[in-house]
């Protein structure tokens, strides 16, 4: 099952568990919260396999949204992919930082920048050009890992991050014991470039949260930022 289904599972038995132990103090009847639960575990079946978790999403992201330091995760995480990206060369072609804008742009998940991985692809590079480009995009799928540490002291997202980038190691031919140095050098690399960069990194965030355009971002950054290239990969 999906996460988000099991996390409404949760939710429903949390919220049956409480109202048995509530009800009798609060004169409330049984068939209520029974039905109550009944009705979520229902929706979080139909949402996993008809919508694949779309609404779940939507609704965990809605309810935790109410928090201020969520939405301010998600949007210093993908300013941390916006910049990074921008610094290495990669073309950028949007970003979301709700689960409902990304799913009216046909995305998954609670937000997201989206980039132009045709490059990436490995019959439209030689020999010479599949590890640096692939490391540019460690690189890339790690700034938001390491923005969220650098501002918060962790990262609670970057579990989409961590996939993509264990898929294209697989697909260039890695093995399983490379995904965690790659993951800790990319991890570094970006701390890196964001710090050397703080000044057009925050005042990227500042624009992202007004939902500035792909061109003002990037105009932004431009005006701020300096190339950080990067180290070499162990």
């Amino acid at each position: 099952m999906e996460q988000t289904a099991l996390n409404l599972i949760a939710i429903g038995i949390f919220g049956m568990t409480l109202s048995v132990l509530l009800g009798p103090l609060l004169n409330i009847s049984p068939i209520i919260p029974a039905a109550a639960t009944f009705s979520i575990l229902g929706l979080a079946t139909l949402d996993n396999f008809n919508f694949q978790g779309k609404g779940g999403t939507l609704l965990l992201d809605w309810l935790a949204g109410t928090k201020s330091e969520h939405r301010d995760r998600i949007l210093y995480h993908e300013a941390g992919h916006f910049l990074v990206a921008y610094i290495l060369g990669i073309p950028i072609t949007g970003y979301t930082l709700t689960a409902w804008e990304a799913l009216k742009q046909g995305q998954q998940g609670l937000g997201g920048v989206t980039f132009d991985t045709a490059q990436l692809s490995p019959n439209a590079l030689n020999p010479g050009e599949i590890r640096l480009t692939l490391d540019r995009f460690c690189v890339v799928w790690m700034a938001g890992i390491a923005a969220e540490t650098l501002v918060y002291g962790n990262a609670e997202g970057g579990k989409e991050d961590r996939v993509q980038l264990r898929n294209a190691l697989i697909s260039f031919g890695y093995s399983a014991t490379d995904y965690p140095v790659k993951e800790r050098w990319g991890i570094l690399q970006a701390q890196t470039m964001l710090e050397e960069n703080k000044a057009a990194y925050e005042a990227l965030v500042a624009a992202m949260k007004e939902r500035a355009s792909v061109v003002d971002c990037d105009r932004i950054i431009q005006e701020y930022s300096h190339n950080s290239p990067l180290t070499p990969n162990p």
